[in-house]
C-alpha cells in the first residue's frame, strides 16, 4: 500500500470513529447513579405541570413514597378530588339496573389499540364481559384505600361497590392461561388489589398459575414478547405486595422470584427493556437486598440507558417524549436513588361533601 493510500485509510478510521464517537455522545455518562437520578428528576419536574393528569398522578404518587416531600402533595390531592368524584358515580351507578353491562363495553371499547400487544389484550378482555370493568373499579378503591379515602364521609355507600366486587369470580380470569400469556403483570397487580380490600385472597392458586404457566424450563421456547411478559409480571408481584412502594415486603416471601432473576440476570438484561428490568432492581430493594450484586449491575445498565444530553432515559427505540417515558423514568430516579425508607399514602385531608 502506498504512503498515500496509507494515510488516506487512516485519515477515514479517524473520521469513522469521530462520527461514532458523536452519535454515542448523547447516550453515555461518567456520572454515579444518584446524580442521573437528579437530572432525570430536574427534567421531569420542570415539565410536570405540561405532562398529562395521569402521568402527573403517577409521577407525584412515587416521589412522594420515596421522599416524603410536601410538595408533592397538592397534585395527590388533586388526584384524590378525580378520584372521588369518579368513585361517586360508579357507586350510584351499581344501583341501576344494567350499568355494569353497559360499563364493561365502554371500558374495552375505550382500551388503546395501537400496537399489537394492546389489539391483543383488547380483544382478550372483550371475551371476559364484566372484568375490564371489575378491575379497574378495584382499582381505583385500592387507590382511595392507599389515599385513606375509602369510608363513609368521602365515599358514602362504598360498600356497595365491595359487595360487587365481592360477587365478581374473578378466578376463572386470573388464572387462565391466555390471559397469563399477554397480561401477567396486571394479573398480579389485581390479585393484590383484592386481597387489600378483603374482596378475596387469591395469591396462592395465582402465584401457582404464574409459575405453572412460566416454569424456567420454558424458557427456551418463549419468544422475546412473551418472555418480557414473565417477568414483568414477576416484577409485579412484589412491586404489588408493597402496596406499590409504600413499604417493604416480608422477609423471604419472594426468595424465588430474586433467585431467578440472578441466576437469569444475563437474559434479562439483553431480552427485556429499561422498564422492565429496572422493576427487576427494585424488586431487590423492596426485600431489602440493596447489597445484593444484581443490583449494581441493574443500576450500571440504566446508566449506561441514559441520555445525558436529553436528561432522561429514552426508550428502546431511543424516544425521548416526555409524557410516554414517564412511567420508565421514574422508575429510573427510585431504581437509581433509592431511599432508606419509604412514606406510605400519602393520606389526604380533603374536604367531605
Amino acid at each position: 500500500m502506498s504512503r498515500f493510500a496509507c494515510r488516506s485509510s487512516l485519515l477515514w478510521l479517524w473520521i469513522l470513529a469521530l462520527l461514532v464517537g458523536c452519535a454515542l455522545e448523547g447516550r453515555t455518562t461518567a456520572l454515579p447513579p444518584a446524580e442521573v437520578a437528579a437530572e432525570i428528576r430536574a427534567t421531569y419536574e420542570q415539565a410536570l405541570p405540561t405532562l398529562p393528569a395521569g402521568k402527573q398522578r403517577h409521577y407525584a404518587q412515587r416521589l412522594y413514597r420515596l421522599t416524603g416531600d410536601d410538595r408533592y402533595l397538592p397534585l395527590n390531592r388533586a388526584y384524590g378530588k378525580r378520584l372521588l368524584i369518579s368513585l361517586r358515580q360508579e357507586i350510584d351507578g351499581l344501583a341501576e339496573p344494567g350499568y355494569v353491562a353497559r360499563r364493561a363495553r365502554e371500558k374495552v371499547a375505550d382500551y388503546p389499540s395501537r400496537s399489537p400487544k394492546q389489539r391483543r389484550r383488547k380483544r382478550m378482555l372483550g371475551e371476559w364481559g364484566e372484568i375490564g370493568y371489575a378491575k379497574s373499579l378495584a382499582f381505583r378503591l385500592v387507590q382511595a384505600s392507599y389515599h385513606g379515602l375509602l369510608d363513609e364521609q368521602h365515599l358514602p355507600g362504598y360498600r356497595r361497590a365491595l359487595a360487587y366486587l365481592e360477587g365478581v369470580d374473578f378466578r376463572p380470569f386470573l388464572t387462565d392461561p391466555g390471559v397469563m400469556e399477554i397480561y401477567a403483570a396486571q394479573v398480579a397487580n389485581l390479585v393484590y388489589y383484592l386481597h387489600h380490600l378483603g374482596v378475596a385472597d387469591l395469591r396462592e392458586p395465582v402465584i401457582a398459575a404464574l409459575r405453572h404457566h412460566y416454569p424456567p424450563s420454558r424458557d427456551g421456547e418463549l419468544s422475546r414478547a412473551s418472555y418480557r411478559n414473565k417477568i414483568y409480571g414477576m416484577t409485579h408481584l412484589v412491586i404489588a405486595a408493597s402496596d406499590y412502594y409504600q413499604r417493604r415486603v416480608p422477609d423471604g416471601e419472594f426468595d424465588w422470584i430474586l433467585a431467578y432473576f440472578a441466576s437469569h440476570l444475563d437474559r434479562i438484561l439483553a431480552d427485556t427493556k429499561e422498564d422492565i428490568y429496572t422493576e427487576v432492581g427494585i424488586g431487590f430493594l423492596l426485600a431489602g437486598r440493596e447489597d445484593h450484586p444484581a443490583v449494581q449491575r441493574l443500576r450500571d445498565a440504566l446508566v449506561r440507558a441514559y441520555d445525558s444530553r436529553a436528561k432522561m432515559v429514552p426508550s428502546e427505540r431511543g424516544g425521548t417524549d416526555l409524557s410516554r417515558g414517564e412511567h420508565r423514568n421514574v422508575l429510573a430516579i427510585m431504581l437509581l436513588d433509592w431511599p432508606g425508607r419509604l412514606h406510605p399514602g400519602p393520606l389526604l385531608e380533603l374536604p367531605v361533601q
